[in-house]
């Protein structure tokens, strides 16, 4: 049995308020779907099964370029960061897994193990970090990292990588992400086929250290930090590094990580039709790479990305895409905007399990361009919180997830416990 940081008992008297609404509810709506044919208990089912990483650095409060603002009871390292994660954990039901930067959160890995197992906490893909210098590096990788023109640096950054690979052996995770920053802030400043040249033979290097049963994801963005080019600014150049890597290696969707109105949902069904689309870090955006909550700007965006995300699973068995959240949390508690955002991700792909995939099909068949938006928005407008909810209740986990987190205050008992940080530069966390 599992160790909670909640009171069960505040759970359950939580839930008990709230039960006999929710039964009402759910059995509404099972009857509404019944007419269409679909049968609820197969959907929240489905539901259930899903599970979407938390990564650590979430836990605390994010920061913009131009300042951080602690909150209350922030994580002082990577064992307070699993604990706020088994919160969450806990009342979703949703996110049995935490993903680790390094080397933001190394730290020996029995200890790292024992305080993940005993919330039945297991570890997600671990993440290296090449787009900071960490304390006592010998070189900086200010002007680059992967893809530096500096052999030794190079090699740097390389090291770092395969470091995460055998952090990761030790705690079990089966998967790494690479992201980097490296690119260039003035015309002339690389070359550009040398830079990439550079990233892919050390890229090479670090795929001959994975174990064979891992993968790695590599991951895109437009700009930022480097806002004149980017090493690996889209879709299309993460397939061709994908491509040249191996069979181990697949595309990483980040939903900030586009042009403004850029069609990310064809994105990800171009990347799965070639057997290359690895997986996604949640979040939403309204002018770039705002790392806001998952679903907070354009909801029927993220449901349009489960919408391709759904019909892929239904072609393919084997299709198993990593999900994570990535966000950054500068105005509110970090647990409660990553429990909101689990829900959403949740609630994306229960509204596009209830498209009537058939209708769809026909309509798309016969050029019907109404009736083919009206399949997907009759499955968009259903209001599915009564399938999650029960699904969470099912499980031991809350019925309403902000209330039932505010009732058991946890926020102010790890604030007694955890001295408060002062406002300072800014930062991620």
């Amino acid at each position: 049995m599992t160790d909670t940081i909640i009171d069960p008992s505040v759970v359950d008297a939580e839930n008990a308020r709230r039960l006999a609404d929710l039964n009402v509810d759910y059995d509404t709506l099972g009857e509404r779907l019944d007419r269409r044919g679909i049968a609820i208990d197969a959907i929240k089912a489905k539901v259930a099964s899903f599970n979407v990483a938390v990564p650590s650095w979430g836990v605390g409060t994010g920061g913009t370029r131009f300042a951080r603002f602690p909150g209350l009871g922030e994580p002082r390292d990577i064992f307070d960061k699993i604990e706020d994660c088994a919160v969450i954990a806990q009342l979703t039901q949703a996110t049995n897994t935490v993903s680790l930067h390094i080397p933001w959160d190394k730290a020996d890995a029995n200890r790292l193990k024992q305080a993940a197992s005993r919330f039945g906490l297991g570890f997600d893909a671990m993440n290296s970090n090449t787009f900071s210098d960490a304390r006592g590096q010998l070189q900086s990788y200010k002007f680059g990292s992967l893809s530096h023109a500096d052999q030794g640096t190079r090699n740097q950054a390389i090291e770092h990588n395969i470091e995460c690979i055998e952090i990761g052996q030790a705690l079990g995770s089966k998967a790494l992400t690479v992201w980097i920053g490296d690119g260039s802030n003035f015309p002339g400043q690389v070359n550009f086929a040398d830079q990439f040249a550079y990233y892919l033979e050390s890229m090479k290097q670090v795929y001959a250290a994975l174990p064979d049963d891992w993968r790695i994801y590599t991951e895109h963005k437009m700009y930022e930090p480097a806002f004149y080019s980017t090493v690996v600014q889209d879709w299309g150049t993460n397939y061709i590094i994908a491509r040249e890597l191996g069979d181990k290696a697949y595309c990483l969707v980040d939903l900030g990580h586009h042009a403004p109105n850029v069609n990310i949902e064809m994105i990800v069904s171009r990347l799965a039709q070639f057997g290359k689309l690895g997986g996604f870090h949640f979040n939403d955006s309204k002018y770039g790479d705002d790392d806001l909550d998952a679903g907070a700007i354009d909801p029927y965006r993220l449901f349009l990305v489960f919408n391709e995300l759904v019909d892929i699973e239904a072609r393919d068995a084997d299709f198993h895409p990593a999900h994570m959240l990535d966000q950054s949390h500068n105005v509110t508690d970090p647990i409660e905007s990553l429990m909101l955002s689990a829900s959403d991700v949740q609630r994306a792909y229960a509204q596009a399990l209830l498209v009537d995939r058939n209708s769809l099909a026909a309509a798309q068949g016969a050029n019907d361009a109404l009736a083919a938006t009206q399949d997907l928005r009759a499955a968009y407008r259903t209001d599915v919180e009564p399938i999650l909810a029960m699904a969470r209740f099912e499980q031991g986990g809350a019925i309403d997830l902000l209330g039932t987190y505010r009732a058991s205050a946890y926020r102010q008992k790890v604030a007694e416990v955890r001295p408060a940080i002062a406002a300072g530069s800014s930062g991620i966390v």
